[in-house]
């Protein structure tokens, strides 16, 4: 997954999608703070009734995606972020506006041909350009994917876990660090040949005892990642990278997916939803087609409704959890209000037998 860098991008936008476009609750507050004043006095605000730090950072349901709530008695801007705010109708109106705008200037042909054709070379041009320092590890994925601190204990047993859309390996390193079970095997791919050397050259990588393989592969594409049998699979991890796909190849990467996994294993699932802020920023020349976009530097980027995600996936899957996260993100130097929307979910194989006619 990459933050969206297009040339119409603000600086305020460009900060706050650097810094939170794969964030838990905790850290997007302190993201956040790099971009307020931090000599507000507000800063120091000591919690009251809507905020309760020790219930923030001891969630037992990991789709339960905060506490802090916003009522009508709250002052929007005593704090940094606010979670399931959803947003009123005059925001909603202003979205629409939004992207009638993007389709009465929509990307070129031209230009909607050379970005589909070969995405994978904008990623390598995307990865060239930004060093593995510039991404920032998940530190919050055990905390929303309690699945995977558990299959690195110690005796977890046999265990493959596959990324999809690895990218600088921001998701497969945390894993290869806090693991403890011999018996673990990780599979860092992405279609990116650039973003695997980037992997392959981490001293993580090297000092791995080869638990972690990082490889090219398209989630899209006919046929299964190098190294990986069909069926073999118990966790595919796919973190902001189904948004990346032309909506013509989501089939093909269920598939794909489905054939890689166990009876019973699972999808770890967490990408863009529709209204999110990225979404609502983009200008002219970008629109491909509803909720698709192409950034300023040629990366593609769609946008769910959960509805349509519970069809995408529930032919073949069992859809375990899957929720909206919604934020409200607030610069209180400036008195920006910022929705966020993000969608995170569980899917697993159905046993043979149970799939539909």
């Amino acid at each position: 997954m990459a933050p969206d860098r297009g040339s119409e991008t603000t600086a305020e936008a460009a900060t706050v999608e650097a810094a939170l476009g794969s964030l838990s609750l905790q850290e997007s507050q302190s993201a956040l703070a790099q971009v307020v004043d931090s000599s507000d006095p507000v800063a120091s605000t000591p919690p009251h009734l809507s905020h309760d730090p020790a219930t923030n950072a001891k969630r037992t349901d990991p789709f339960q995606f905060g506490q802090r709530h916003l009522s009508e008695s709250d002052d929007v801007f005593e704090y940094n972020a606010w979670d399931h705010v959803l947003p009123d109708s005059a925001h909603y109106d202003f979205c629409e506006s939004q992207y009638a705008a993007q389709r009465a200037a929509p990307v070129s042909d031209f230009d909607r041909d050379r970005f589909n054709e070969h995405p994978e070379k904008w990623w390598d041009l995307f990865y060239k350009q930004k060093t593995s320092t510039f991404f920032k590890d998940r530190k919050w994925l055990v905390q929303e994917f309690p699945v995977l601190q558990e299959i690195t204990k110690k005796d977890a047993g046999s265990k493959v876990v596959l990324e999809v859309g690895a990218g600088a390996g921001n998701t497969a390193f945390p894993i290869l660090r806090m693991n403890e079970n011999p018996e673990l095997r990780i599979f860092a791919v992405d279609f990116s040949k650039k973003a695997v050397e980037t992997m392959r050259s981490a001293e993580d990588y090297t000092n791995g005892n080869g638990v972690m393989s990082a490889e090219v592969w398209d989630a899209a594409g006919d046929s299964l990642p190098p190294g990986v049998e069909e069926g073999s699979v118990d966790i595919v991890i796919m973190i902001f990278i189904f948004s990346a796909l032309n909506p013509k190849q989501w089939q093909q990467a269920v598939t794909n997916i489905n054939r890689i996994l166990k009876p019973k294993g699972e999808v770890l699932f967490r990408d863009y939803g529709r209204g999110d802020l990225a979404q609502v920023r983009f200008k002219a020349g970008r629109w491909m087609e509803d909720n698709f976009y192409v950034r300023g530097d040629g990366t593609r980027v769609y946008f769910f409704e959960k509805e349509q995600l519970e069809e995408i996936w529930g032919g073949s899957f069992d859809v375990l959890n899957l929720d909206v996260d919604r934020r409200l993100i607030v610069n209180r130097q400036r008195r920006i209000k910022m929705y966020r929307c993000w969608i995170q979910g569980r899917f697993q194989k159905k046993a043979p037998g149970t799939l539909p006619e």
